[in-house]
Parts: structure tokens; sequence; C-alpha cells
């Protein structure tokens, strides 16, 4: 381990996965980076690291807008250090049936999860190659197989596996892992706008899901930080290419 803390980047760290991920990778000793589209709304994490005694800097950033992503990446390396964890996080939902899908459904989603993880990836990797070691996580999902209306988020988290793993090849030389988590039912904010588009109310949500899950629970965000927080670590590196899904059970 260096002297000096590694620096995370977590992006959509507001609340959610991002949020348990961000405070996580501040229990590890990391200094982290919490991203989300308005700085404001960072805040809460922030406070809740700054309070358990970790580091934390709060930056706003549209992941889908280069010259925003790049002004990001350098204001972190200035202010906390040079990143060398990133966890491509930052995620929305445009759900419709495919007859029904506007371009704005479909452009802002892929804009989001594979523009935002591929700038995001561009712009820190160079911090990693420089000092020969990195950690790149990113944020697939179970939708990743195929979920009904949702041709463009599918498509998009089964996107960012590829896309994890052609970079595990090309930095793997230079020190770099790059892995995917790709979570199932988790209990977030997201999850709960899913149940209200649907007019089912969010408990009987919850039990319907764990009904279907071989340990019977709904996930937690704090399951998905924990697998984070091992990709993220020193005794990961001999972990790359691979996408592991946090569902409480096997899937294909």
């Amino acid at each position: 381990m260096s002297e000096e803390p590694r620096v995370a980047i977590v992006t959509g760290a507001a609340r959610g996965i991002g949020a348990a991920t961000a405070r996580r990778l501040a229990a590890d000793g990391m200094a982290v980076a919490v991203v989300d589209i308005e700085e404001a709304a960072t805040k809460e994490t922030v406070d809740a690291i700054a309070a358990a005694g970790g580091r934390a800097l709060g930056v706003g950033a549209d992941v889908s807008d280069r010259d925003q992503v790049e002004a990001a990446v350098a204001r972190i390396a200035a202010d906390l250090g040079a990143p060398t964890v990133l966890v491509n996080n930052a995620g929305v939902l445009r759900d419709n049936l495919l007859f029904k899908m506007t371009n704005a459904d479909w452009d802002t989603v892929m804009g989001v999860h594979l523009r935002g993880a591929f700038l995001f990836s561009q712009a820190a990797q160079k911090h990693m190659v420089d000092r020969r070691w990195g950690r790149i996580v990113n944020l697939s999902s179970t939708s990743a197989l195929g979920n009904r209306g949702q041709a463009n988020y599918a498509a998009a988290k089964a996107g960012l596996q590829g896309f994890t793993k052609t970079l595990a090849i090309e930095l793997g030389p230079f020190g770099v892992t790059v892995n995917a988590v790709a979570p199932g039912f988790i209990v977030t904010d997201m999850t709960a706008a899913t149940a209200a588009r649907m007019k089912v109310d969010f408990d009987d949500f919850q039990k319907h899901a764990a009904a279907e899950i071989p340990v019977r629970r709904p996930g937690r965000p704090e399951d998905v930080a924990h697998t984070i927080s091992f990709l993220a670590s020193e005794g990961a590196g001999f972990v790359s290419g691979q996408v592991i899904y946090v569902a409480g059970g096997p899937r294909d």
C-alpha cells in the first residue's frame, strides 16, 4: 500500500448504490470524490463521510459532457490527489416499451451509462497508467440479460460489460484492473420510482421480488458497495475483466 491514501471517484454518488459505495471506500481509507449532476446534491454523502472521519469532495458534473468530465477529473486531482479508483455508477431510467420509446429515451440512457463511463474512464486512466496502478468498476445490471420495457437500459448495461472486458485487456499491462458489478433487485429510490410507475405499493413490490430471489430478500446498496470495495482493493489485483452478479442467486 502506498503511503498516500488512494483517491477514488464515484459517479452518481448522491444517493443509493453510489452513496453507499462512496461511504464504503472512504471507510476503506480512500479519499473520495462524490460526483453527481448537481454539486449541491452531493452534500449529504460528503457530510456523512466527513462525520465518520473520512475525506471527501463534492463535484457537480454531467457525465455525458466531455468538458465537464475533464474539468471534474482535473479538479479532483488538484484537490484530493491523482485518482486511481473509478466507480462508474451514474445511471438513469427512461423505461418504455419499444414501440413507445423516443429518441430522447434512448439517447439519454446511452449518454449517461455508456458515454459517461467512457468519458470518465478515459480521463481517469491517465492518472492510473502514470502510477502503474488502478481500479475501474463499472455498474452493469441483471437487466443486461433482458428486461421488458428496458430496451435502452438493457442495451446500455450489456454494452458496459463489453466495455469492461475490452478495457481490462487494454489497461491490464499498466497495472489497472477493470471489472463490472451487475446488481439485481436493490432497494433504492430508482426501484421505488419503478414501483410508482407501475402503480404498485413499494413494500409489495419488494416482497414480490424477494420471493423470486434465492436468498429470499431484496438487495441493499451496501451489498453492492461491499463487492465494489473488494474489486477496488489491493488484494483484487488478479481479478479483471469479470462481471459479478450481486443478485442473491445465480444468473446466466
